[in-house]
């Protein structure tokens, strides 16, 4: 098992390009099942969760090549609808293909899901999406399947807004016959790309971008190419980096996904500047305790919550954080006290108290968000600081150490 080993304290400096969304690449990659054919995928991050989706259809019976950043899938030989709990259990979104399996092939086996260790995220939505639709799902033995001889359009009112419920949603109602409405359909830019990439394919999407999707089902779909949109969290990241580390130029990615980051690192007191594809963020000191909620898109992300604990326990102050998107997605912040941050936590609320440094220490990673925060706090403290488990890290950032190396940081990966 790998660990990295920071040597913290160092000025970070220069610009770093960001990689293509994990959030957006995954279900585009589930999309694919929709249609027979061959489909090209560019701007595809090398991560853990993008080779578990891989070999998830390769056990459907899809063919498929990843070079360099470009995935390539030919579906006209799957005819295995089933994703097995080996896999599902390592990636939740492995979930995605549930829909698109149904709605072309009338079954669908999937395993429930696990993932990351923090926390229930229910699939409920996406079992009562589908049963809208007209599909007999049934539980047995920690599977779930689904048949419908073809689903039928419906409306549907999420009671909570959900992207891996919308977005599965969306694949099973595109080959639905009649029109599909969902009510409280999540606005992220990762659904709003694979809304787009099946308007490419040939369905019929209106409202995409909005809360309220209308989709009037096809009959058939085709296969077509598209490049992932940049990583909007990977970006929120190294923003945060610059804001607490240095002066870093984010660079590849989409300024308006991040208006809400730009606007609570604005008010920390860092030296913002952008253009049409980067954002420069400098360190000015002192940070100014800035406090933060988190909310669906386009409000503060929930996947950046973490990240900011870290920054705020640099501030000159106290800031309170709420996420309300996960109550219980707090797992940083012991560890973040073994950094010597000062955090008390109740329910869903951080008080973050904070100080003037931190010292290095060994941490344990326990999920990607969890796992970048710690990272944060590492190259800012004094002294070494080791992060085991970062498996978990590799399910979301691509080559995060390299990254963070050309920025001027000492931080070596090594085997526990």
């Amino acid at each position: 098992m790998d660990k990295l080993v920071i040597r913290g304290n160092r000025h970070l400096t220069g610009k770093v390009s960001i990689s293509g969304a994990k959030n957006a690449v995954l279900p585009i990659m589930a999309a694919t099942l929709l249609t027979d054919g061959v489909s090209h995928i560019k701007r595809v991050p090398r991560l853990r969760d993008t080779k578990t989706m891989i070999r998830l259809l390769d056990i459907i019976g899809a063919a498929t090549d990843l070079n360099d950043d470009i995935l390539t899938i030919d579906t006209t030989t799957v005819n295995n609808p089933e994703a097995p709990y080996d896999l599902v259990k390592t990636m939740r979104a492995s979930f995605y293909v549930l829909g698109p399996l149904v709605a072309k092939f009338g079954t669908a086996r999937v395993s429930q899901p696990g993932g990351c260790a923090w926390g229930p995220r229910p699939i409920d939505l996406h079992l009562k999406g589908l049963e809208k639709l007209g599909a007999e799902v049934t539980l047995a033995g920690g599977y779930i399947t689904a048949k419908a001889d073809r689903l039928q359009g419906n409306k549907i009112n999420f009671e909570i807004s959900s992207v891996g419920a919308t977005g599965n949603i969306v694949m099973a109602a595109v080959l639905a016959e009649g029109e599909t409405v969902i009510e409280n359909a999540a606005r992220e830019p990762e659904i709003v790309q694979l809304c787009q990439f099946l308007n490419l394919m040939g369905a019929e999407i209106n409202g995409v971008g909005t809360d309220v999707l209308t989709i009037n089902g096809v009959e058939e779909l085709s296969p077509r190419d598209i490049a992932v949109i940049p990583d909007r969290i990977e970006a929120g990241t190294f923003m945060i980096a610059g804001a607490m580390l240095g002066d870093i130029t984010v660079c590849d990615i989409i300024p308006e996904h991040l208006l809400a980051v730009i606007d609570r690192l604005e008010e920390t007191g860092a030296g913002i500047s952008q253009g049409d594809d980067w954002i420069r963020v400098k360190q000015l000191e002192p940070i100014k305790p800035v406090d933060v909620t988190t909310a669906v898109y386009p409000g503060f992300p929930t996947d950046l919550q973490a990240q900011w604990v870290a920054l705020m326990g640099l501030s000159d102050g106290t800031a309170v954080v709420t996420d309300t998107i996960y109550n219980d997605r707090f797992s940083h912040i012991p560890e973040l006290s073994r950094l010597g941050a000062k955090i008390k936590l109740e329910n869903n609320v951080a008080v973050i108290y904070g100080r003037d440094e931190l010292q290095g220490a060994p941490v344990m990673s326990t999920d990607i968000r969890a796992s970048a925060s710690l990272i944060l706090a590492g190259l800012a403290a004094q002294g070494v600081t080791e992060v085991s488990r970062i498996y978990h890290i590799d399910r979301g950032y691509e080559q995060i150490e390299e990254k963070f190396r050309q920025l001027g940081a000492v931080i070596d990966r090594r085997s526990e």
